[in-house]
């Protein structure tokens, strides 16, 4: 079972559609509880509590971006490795790729600890909003690795074809923050300190989680030693790099959309706040399909079979589609209740109307990135991703916010956000069918991409 590629036959679109849905309910376990953390701290009656949320939440994102880069060079060259049929070379690269996520991920945390209060200020955060958000990240942000190994673990899991463990990794962590949220957020009253103790537990659980399996069914791991840690550095690296960048662009972006909704206000941050709980818990099919499709594609690709790497791709966008117009639907339906539900008014009630209307439709073209980065990730070129994320969220982002915000105000700031996720929508669609085309015509091997060594290293290699 460990050294199976069970993406290589079989029905596409019914392979997308289990990856995605058991992903995705893994996914929104962490949203939802993120969601009635927002729902709690509504209820204490505070705007500068909901408002730190907001700001914080920009900079978790941030952080958790770094995550999803490292998970999704690992998801990548294990998926590559198990369609060229390469069990032992999967095995070992999914524990280096582990111990490289550790070490990365503990720098970059401190990094970020030691600048909180200048990225919160950076934010838009000041005065008590500032120091509530500050203390709430001062004890997420060091947890930073533990949430690493859950990522990893999973991406290694959904890799291998096993969505089902990858999913109930983030359940369990989602029960145990579920549970420990209104216990120290109320019981214990300590508002933000509670709810933030409560997601450093829930990521101890994911780690946990995540690891078991691998270790129970699919193997473990291949005894890592110096040598071999130094040669998969560049390989983890060559996807790793390039997807870390892709993934810190959209919390920069969003970053400047929180600073430009501060100059309306902290209802108008609240109101995006919870836009910003609401969709991750909206879409979480359509978040989870960029790493549902990777290994889909990744196992076709390593096997040269390139017919169902674009029909995989196809699928996918039909997914994305048959999704969008679902939830939108409910959104609309429910937008009365969802409003309520944070007692929402003025700005903030505006807000989450426009959300639950037609921007929830323009989210299919996010999900056409999504499908598109996850295409370029596991086909070789993992700087396309790159340049799509950052253009989508400078140019898709910042001229129009501000066009838009000066046109119709906070609302605009929303507007200008989705008509640039149409824009790079459009773009990255085009683009993966060229990658696609072109792979065809010139077949890679799977591992050659990360094995190219430039004049200078091809030369020391042959001084020494």
């Amino acid at each position: 079972m460990a050294d199976q590629a069970k993406f290589l036959e079989g029905n596409l679109f019914r392979h997308i559609s289990v990856m995605s849905l058991t992903a995705s309910v893994g996914l929104m376990a962490v949203f939802v509880v993120d969601f009635v953390d927002m729902i709690f701290i509504s209820m204490l009656g505070k705007a500068e509590l909901a408002a730190a949320v907001g700001y914080a939440g920009a900079i978790l994102f941030f952080t958790t971006s770094f995550g999803i880069g490292m998970a999704i060079a690992a998801g990548a060259l294990v998926a590559r490795a198990l369609g060229a049929g390469d069990g032992t070379r999967a095995r070992q690269q999914s524990g280096h790729a582990l111990i490289y996520g550790v070490v990365f991920g503990a720098l970059f945390a401190f990094a970020v600890w030691l600048n909180l209060p200048a990225l919160a200020m950076l934010m838009g955060a000041s005065g008590e909003t500032l120091d509530l958000a500050v203390g709430y990240l001062q004890i997420i942000v060091p947890s930073l690795p533990l949430l690493m190994i859950g990522m990893i673990g999973g991406a290694l899991l959904r890799a291998r074809g096993d969505a089902r463990r990858a999913m109930m990794a983030t359940v369990w962590g989602g029960v145990v923050n579920a549970v420990l949220d209104p216990i120290l957020i109320f019981g214990l009253d300590l508002e933000l300190t509670g709810a933030a103790l409560a997601s450093v537990a829930a990521r101890i659980t994911i780690a946990g989680v995540a690891l078991l399996p691998l270790i129970r069914y699919h193997g473990g791991f291949e005894k890592p030693d110096r040598a071999g840690l130094l040669a998969d550095l560049r390989p983890v690296l060559v996807i790793a790099f390039p997807a870390i960048l892709t993934q810190l662009a959209t919390p920069i972006g969003q970053a400047y959309v929180t600073r430009a909704m501060a100059a309306y206000g902290e209802a108008a941050v609240a109101g995006m706040a919870i836009v910003a709980r609401m969709t991750p818990v909206a879409f979480g099919v359509i978040f989870a399909l960029s790493g549902a499709i990777g290994p889909v594609i990744g196992q076709n690709f390593g096997a040269n079979r390139h017919d169902r790497v674009k029909a995989a791709f196809r699928d996918g966008l039909i997914f994305t589609a048959l999704v969008t117009v679902l939830v939108a639907a409910i959104l609309f339906a429910l937008r009365a209740p969802i409003a309520a539900l944070f007692d929402a008014d003025g700005m903030t009630l505006t807000l989450v109307y426009l959300f639950c209307g037609p921007l929830a439709l323009a989210f299919f073209f996010n999900g056409v990135i999504f499908v598109a980065n996850a295409a370029f990730n596991n086909l070789g070129h993992p700087f396309y991703s790159t340049w799509i994320n950052w253009g989508r969220h400078t140019l898709g982002t910042i001229p129009l916010v501000i066009l838009f915000g000066w046109w119709l105000g906070a609302p605009g700031i929303l507007i200008g956000q989705a008509v640039g996720g149409l824009i790079f929508g459009v773009i990255a669609w085009g683009l993966t069918y060229r990658v696609m085309d072109k792979a065809r015509v010139e077949p890679v091997e799977p591992r050659a991409p990360f094995q190219r060594q430039s004049r200078l290293m091809s030369l020391l290699h042959h001084r020494r």
